[in-house]
Parts: C-alpha cells; structure tokens; sequence
C-alpha cells in the first residue's frame, strides 16, 4: 500500500472497507477496489489486467466484481468476472459507471465508488445469496 497516503486518506479508504463489507456481507460474491495515480492506455483493459493480478478469477463461483479508479487520469472501469457477467446486461455494468461518474464530476470518488459497491452488491446478492458455508475469498483491502 504504498500510494495510499497519497491517494485517498486513512478515513475514505475506511469507508470503502466498510462498503466491501457491507456488500459481501449478504452475498458469496467478492468485491475489490484498485486506485492508481494513471492508467496509461485503455482504463478496461487496465482493468481487466489487475483484476487477473490479484487472482479475482479463483473465486468458487466466478462471481468477483473489480472496481478500478485512476485518479490523475480521471479513468474508471468495472470489470466482472464470468459468473456475474452472464447473470447482468451490458446495460447494468453502463449503469453502475454512469452513476460513479457522476459523482467524480463533483470530486466526490469515495461517495462514487461506494455507491457502485453497493448496487453490485445488491445484485450478487440476487444471483449469488449468501451460503451457509460461504467464506471470505479475496481481501476487502484496497490495493493500490
């Protein structure tokens, strides 16, 4: 974590925590965030790069969602993972970047990001209900 002074404070980085856990809490879905300074090149495929680097693609289900902000160069993406993406339309994965940007429009990345969070989280919810024997696959940790 060594940009994470710099990029979000101790506080916001709380928030998003609490907002993975949130979400996690009621489904066996995963849920990650990754901040960079700037995405050189195309912000999807930025996006789909990390999420392998951090090996979303090993959950049970297939069903890890990867929310990827890079502040300095203004570039978000989503990117989900096989098993949730044949459950959602292109449609919702618009959706839920339309609404983050709206709030960057207003420097407000932590509340955008915690909005997506929480309506990824209520559709993992709807396709992948939490299981009696469901255990945290991947960290609630931010990376960066």
């Amino acid at each position: 974590m060594f940009f994470s002074k710099k990029l979000i404070s101790s506080s916001d980085e709380a928030r998003l925590t609490k907002a993975i856990q949130n979400a996690e809490f009621k489904t066996s879905g995963e849920i990650r965030v990754h901040i960079e300074k700037i995405c050189k090149g195309d912000v999807v495929e930025a996006a789909k790069k990390k999420f392998a680097e951090l090996n979303m693609h090993q959950t049970k289900d297939r069903n890890g969602i990867l929310f990827y902000l890079a502040i300095n160069s203004k570039s978000f993406a989503v990117w989900g993972d096989e098993g949730i993406h044949q459950k959602v339309t292109d449609e919702f994965w618009k959706s839920i970047t339309d609404c983050s940007i709206s709030y960057f429009k207003k420097n407000e990345f932590v509340s955008g990001i915690e909005k997506a969070v929480e309506m990824c989280g209520e559709k993992l919810k709807y396709y992948f209900p939490i299981e009696a024997d469901d255990k945290n696959e991947l960290s609630n940790e931010i990376s960066y």
